[in-house]
Formats: structure tokens, C-alpha cells, sequence
């Protein structure tokens, strides 16, 4: 006899809660003014008066997202904020916490497409991303670079899916995609919220795929063993880096976001890395101004010649001779 399981609901569960459940689950995301909004419009539905959203206390806000995050964490799911690292606002993420590149994406990319991705993700923490340089993002040649697969993972015959396994139709799903393919996916991961792109034009995780693909993340590309990590954490607030500053010494491994230095300076009684002790300028950079502040970079932009890519190849040369 098969009995039907449903999860248990918070105390005091109603419509209301329901609701912004169903409305969150749709967006991915919510700030706080966003979520402000949609509390405002679910209420003046529900009492067919109109409600300002300013009058929604952040008290009001964090209980919504308490009781939508008890309702769902029996199903997998969860609700967590990140602190956007450019913008400086906090972003609240309804995400499932058995997430990886290729169970977040099946169900809307096709598997040539998911392949791409892990292949993207490659490029931006291990191609672009080292003791050096930690660029953790790509611009559009870059992007355009892993279309196709290696010729030695095209020999493995085969594509890493959800937990390590195969995927099926590995074999259509190395053959790359097209340029003109390429471009139209990047748009698309930018629209649903995957991808962000700089004036610049490099294309880095946000905050939303750094929330959702954490776990993952620190699994696939971290070594225990090695005290460089390709995924680092801001020595503050102990989130994932990909946008920040980096210690003066480029042995050393503390980092931090531009949003959490200042704090972070104002109880320490100098500007020196806790770690090693060097002076801290705020010079060094994590993320795409690892790129864009190099000389080569500059001059270019200055003087608007060359492809974005091979600047951007020039300015990472330029960094290792120095």
C-alpha cells in the first residue's frame, strides 16, 4: 500500500506563505527592496488594499524567508543570503543543496550545453585562475576557446553528469558547440541568472551560481593538501572570493571582497596582512582587475585596438614577466 508523504509545515503556514514560496521559487533570487516588493503585492491581494512596499519592515521580510526556508528544507531545498561582491547588497538564494553544474542545468540546456558549461567553469578556476593570476572569469574569446572539447577528453569519451556519472548521448555531447551556439548560451546564463557580465566584458559566476554551486565548487576544484586553493574565501566573512583584493605577496593566501575591507581595516590597528605582515595596498586583485588594471589592458583600451581576448592574453603575459 503506498502512502503519499508530504512534508511537514511551519506553524502558522498560510496563503501568504505560500505564495512567496511559489513566487521565490520562480525568481532564484530576491534582495531585499525585490522581496520588499512582493511581499507589498502579495498582501494588497490578499486584502484588496494597496500596500507600500516601504512600510515592509526587514523583521516582516526575514520571517517570510524563515518560514519558506523550514517549509522546504525537508525537500533538499534551502534559502541562504550571499553579500553581492560588486553591488554590496545582500541576495537571498532559494537553492537545492544537492546541487551541481549538471542536475541545475539538464532540465533547460541540452547535454552539448551542460558540457560546455563544466568546460566554462574550468577555464574561469583552473586556465584563468592561478597563484598569479586569479582572474576567475573569461571574456568572450576566451569563452568562445573551450566550444569544442579537448582532443584528450573527447578520447575519454565522455561527460561527467550529476554525482560523477556518465551522461547520456555522451557521444553527441562532445562534439562541441558552434560559435554563434556559444554566444546565444552565454546570453542565456546571464538572463536566468547564472552568468554576469562586466563593462568590460568578462563573463564570472554570480552570486546566485556561487550560493547554489558552492559545495561543488570547493569539492571539484580545491586540494586539501595544497595551501593555494583555487577557491578562496574572504578572510572577513568567509564567503567565496572571485571579485576582491589579494595580499602583496603573492605567496600568501588571505584575501578579501572590496565590501568587507573596510570594516575588516577599521578593527585591526594597521593596514597589515594578518598573515604575513605585509603592507596592504589594496593594489592586488582578485577577479577581472587582475586583467583590466595591467598596462598592456589600459593602453589598449586607451587607444581602442586589439581583440578584448588577446589583450587579455597580452596583460597576463605581461603580469608573469613581471
Amino acid at each position: 500500500m503506498e502512502i503519499d508523504w508530504e512534508p511537514p509545515l511551519p506553524a502558522g503556514y498560510n496563503d501568504l506563505h505560500r505564495s512567496f514560496l511559489q513566487n521565490f521559487m520562480a525568481q532564484g533570487t530576491l534582495t531585499l527592496k525585490q522581496g520588499k516588493k512582493l511581499l507589498a503585492d502579495l498582501k494588497s491581494k490578499s486584502t484588496f488594499e494597496p500596500v507600500d512596499p516601504d512600510t515592509i519592515t526587514l523583521d516582516q521580510f526575514t520571517d517570510a524567508i524563515r518560514t519558506a526556508r523550514e517549509a522546504v528544507e525537508p525537500l533538499d531545498y534551502d534559502i541562504r543570503y550571499m553579500r553581492d561582491q560588486v553591488r554590496d547588497e545582500r541576495v537571498w538564494v532559494f537553492y537545492n543543496t544537492q546541487s551541481d553544474p549538471a542536475s541545475q542545468m539538464a532540465t533547460v540546456h541540452s547535454a552539448e550545453e551542460v558540457a560546455y558549461i563544466k568546460r566554462l567553469l574550468d577555464a574561469m578556476f583552473e586556465t584563468y585562475n592561478t597563484p598569479r593570476m586569479e582572474v576567475m572569469a573569461v571574456d568572450e574569446g576566451q569563452a568562445l576557446k573551450v566550444s569544442r572539447p579537448s582532443r584528450q577528453s573527447m578520447g575519454n569519451g565522455h561527460v561527467n553528469g550529476a554525482n560523477g556519472e556518465d551522461a547520456e548521448g555522451s557521444q553527441s555531447a562532445t562534439r562541441g558547440l558552434k560559435h554563434s551556439e556559444v554566444l546565444a548560451l552565454l546570453s542565456n546564463l546571464v538572463a536566468e541568472g547564472w552568468l554576469e557580465k562586466s563593462r568590460d566584458g568578462f563573463y564570472s559566476l554570480s552570486t546566485r551560481a556561487l550560493v547554489e554551486l558552492w559545495s561543488w565548487l570547493v569539492a571539484t576544484y580545491n586540494d586539501e593538501e595544497e595551501e593555494w586553493q583555487h577557491i578562496k574565501f574572504c578572510e572577513a566573512c568567509k564567503e567565496i572570493v572571485t571579485h576582491g583584493q589579494r595580499c602583496n605577496n603573492v605567496d600568501c593566501t588571505i584575501r578579501l571582497h572590496d565590501v568587507c575591507e573596510g570594516n575588516f581595516w577599521r578593527t585591526r590597528p594597521d593596514r597589515k596582512c594578518p598573515k604575513c605582515q605585509t603592507e596592504w595596498d589594496g593594489s592586488q586583485f582578485v577577479g577581472e582587475r587582475a586583467i583590466t588594471s595591467r598596462s598592456a589592458f589600459q593602453r589598449s583600451r586607451a587607444g581602442r585596438r586589439g581583440r578584448r581576448s588577446e589583450v587579455a592574453e597580452d596583460a597576463g603575459e605581461e603580469e608573469a614577466e613581471d
